[in-house]
């Protein structure tokens, strides 16, 4: 139990639509069970490309930034802005915190209090996560998103 933050990718292929002419052979294994799956039913593939455990700054931002304040753990599209606007205020967070200026840190991505959230020290644990928020985005940033969308949810 506690805060749990995923980010997804979704890429439209539609398979589903015959005029799309989408050629696709698909084999899935896990463990010893093949999966069956028609290729020909796919809409769009679904990537897990982010996830947080308990790094309430970084879902305080996401709250505020992409989901208008509403924080009810449903799914929410974030725009390639959005994800530049939170890798800039992460890389502000590491340069402020180099230079001792800890209002900046407290301002740009505050804690916030939550039923199992964890902590609200801006401590080690705060900034791995600053660390490795920073590290999902610029991978995410290097993707083709041409035809994909990312989405943001949460569950508490």
């Amino acid at each position: 139990m506690g805060l749990d933050m995923y980010l997804s990718k979704k890429t439209y292929i539609g398979a589903n639509y015959e005029h799309r002419n989408v050629k696709a052979k698909l084999t899935i294994k896990v463990g010893d069970d093949l999966i069956n799956i028609n290729p020909k039913r796919l809409s769009s593939i679904e990537e897990s490309i982010g996830y947080w455990r308990k790094a309430n700054h970084i879902h305080k931002w996401f709250v505020d930034n992409v989901q208008g304040g509403e924080d009810d753990c449903k799914e929410y599209y974030v725009s390639k802005e959005q994800l530049e606007k939170l890798l800039a205020d992460c890389e502000l967070v590491l340069k402020a915190k180099k230079r001792k200026e800890m209002e900046i840190v407290e301002e740009t991505l505050p804690t916030q209090q939550g039923f199992f959230f964890g902590g609200g020290e801006y401590d080690k644990y705060y900034f791995i996560s600053i660390k490795d928020t920073i590290k999902i985005i610029k991978d995410i940033l290097k993707e083709d998103l041409t035809n994909a969308d990312i989405y943001y949810n949460s569950s508490w």
